[in-house]
């Protein structure tokens, strides 16, 4: 969890809901961030200012002899921006990096509130992090989750201001252990 001592102002992000799930012979992860943007941010982006968040997660085995080998790894990018002409809110979700030019390769849904585009954002589920085949059972491996604002998407200019600011600053990571029944 990422805030300051001034919770009103900060942006807030706090997983709440981490777990796996064995089904069709894949492993599926789900996550669920309580998120809570700042003043700051959202008045940027009801100016215009589109605004990238990014999920990653990694399945990683464990290895005494060298750094810990990755079994299975997923992304996905979220580009939230505000419409003014029609006064709606665009969410657009993909599973590559989302530039300003290329949308193409997206699911794009429209939103009359702000919270109903964040509610998407906020549960994250049907996450295929790797094939069952690709699991050693008898290994020890756990999954690294990663949720951030990303600012390096930002027009520059709004780069270097953010990066020195609380408002901007939000990010969230836990890892977690596979237990041995879901691997087997």
């Amino acid at each position: 969890m990422l805030a300051s001592s001034s919770g009103a102002q900060t942006s807030l992000a706090e997983l709440t809901e981490l777990r796996t799930e064995r089904r069709d012979a894949a492993l599926y992860l789900t996550a669920q961030i309580q998120l809570e943007l700042a003043p700051a941010v959202e008045d940027a982006l009801i100016k215009g200012l589109a605004v990238h968040f990014v999920a990653e997660a990694e399945l990683m085995r464990d290895r005494w002899y060298w750094y810990d080998r990755k079994v299975g790894a997923v992304s996905r990018y979220y580009r939230l921006a505000f419409q003014p002409l029609t006064r709606r809110w665009r969410l657009n979700v993909s599973n590559e990096p989302i530039s300003g030019a290329g949308l193409a390769g997206s699911i794009s849904q429209s939103f009359d509130k702000l919270s109903d585009a964040l509610a998407v954002i906020r549960r994250q589920s049907g996450l295929k992090i790797a094939d069952m085949s690709d699991l050693t059972p008898d290994a020890r491996q756990y999954i690294a989750y990663r949720f951030w604002l990303d600012i390096s998407q930002l027009p520059r200019p709004f780069q270097i201001a953010a990066g020195n600011q609380a408002e901007w600053s939000l990010s969230v990571a836990k890892q977690m252990r596979l237990s041995a029944d879901l691997v087997r």
